[in-house]
């Protein structure tokens, strides 16, 4: 059965060419003009992944506001901004709200965008295929507690709601505590092809999680010119 996109952009004639490149590779393609329209279709069906514009018809975040929204619905489906607003802050931003990628309109072409989305599918796949839901690895690193297939995250006992990609960084940096990861281990493990700057948005947002139920959390140290360690507990 083909996958469904949400593609969410208030440039009609933008919206349109997507929706043909996207049909033209075998999506069911669901498109909205605005995130009201959007968030209405949400609270009744998710799609397997959606695009979101930033700035939507007079809301100049709207796109932000609709990732969270669909955060909360679901913490695993694919979001990926496109967008012409592509400043390091905005890049920040999106990825901190639980994206899987921020694209600029300026250098994304509707030949590269299929098959961006087809790698994060393809992500999707392997993460199902790999599950176990019968038998967990369980990972205890001091306070912190890792259920591997079920993808959850306990802090001394308190849930930390991380996103796929977000999840599986941490893991990466816990199955080794002390041990340096580099950007490009980091990217590996999460399955993931992003900028340096990415993989330091994704960094900050788990630390900030850990820090919403423990404030004096410092788990995760940054090695500058190197990478990040889970510091041992």
């Amino acid at each position: 059965m083909p996958y469904t996109i949400a593609l969410v952009e208030d440039d009609d004639l933008l919206r349109a060419n997507y929706l043909k490149a996207l049909e033209r590779d075998g999506y069911l393609v669901d498109s909205y003009s605005c995130r009201p329209e959007a968030s209405t279709a949400f609270a009744k069906k998710l799609p397997d992944l959606a695009i979101l514009d930033v700035m939507l018809e007079d809301e100049m975040e709207g796109g932000f506001t609709l990732c969270t929204e669909l955060r909360q619905l679901s913490p695993t489906i694919p979001i990926i901004f496109l967008t012409a607003r592509d400043s390091d802050l905005d890049r920040v931003s999106g990825l901190r709200l639980g994206a899987w990628d921020y694209l600029s309109k300026n250098t994304t072409t509707l030949d590269f965008l299929p098959v961006r989305i087809s790698a994060l599918f393809k992500i999707v796949e392997s993460l199902a295929k790999n599950s176990t839901p019968t038998v967990d690895h369980t990972l205890n690193v001091g306070p912190l507690k890792i259920y591997r297939e079920q993808k959850r995250v306990f802090w001394e006992d308190e849930l930390i709601d991380l996103t796929l990609t977000e999840f599986w960084l941490l893991f990466a940096l816990t199955e080794h505590p002390g041990h340096v990861k580099s950007h490009d281990q980091l990217m590996e493990a999460a399955n993931v092809v992003v900028t340096n700057n990415a993989i330091t948005a994704h960094i900050r947002r788990i630390r900030d999680k850990f820090r919403e139920v423990d404030s004096e959390f410092n788990g995760i140290r940054t090695e500058y010119g190197m990478g990040y360690r889970w510091l041992s507990s």
